[in-house]
């Protein structure tokens, strides 16, 4: 499949159990139906219902040395 906006074609990663399209020129993502709900889902497990809000999930962040969603999302250049 090609990016939508570059016309390069994505590359696939999988991370926690979702497959992920991204762009290696934009860095776009791209995920295909149910992907989100998986990324939630591992997201509340990782966190607790109680960071569901911002607020929380950025003093969860100052806690942690790596976050769930930067391994999630970080890719090699």
């Amino acid at each position: 499949m090609k990016c939508p906006i570059c016309d390069v074609e994505l590359l696939i990663a999988e991370r926690h159990g979702v497959e992920i399209d991204y762009c290696p020129k934009c860095r776009g993502i791209w995920l295909d139906r149910g992907e989100l709900d998986k990324i939630i889902e591992r997201a509340r497990s990782v966190y607790g219902e109680e960071h569901g809000r911002p607020e929380k999930y950025y003093e969860a962040k100052k806690r942690k040395k790596r976050s769930f969603f930067e391994d999630l999302f970080e890719f090699g250049d």
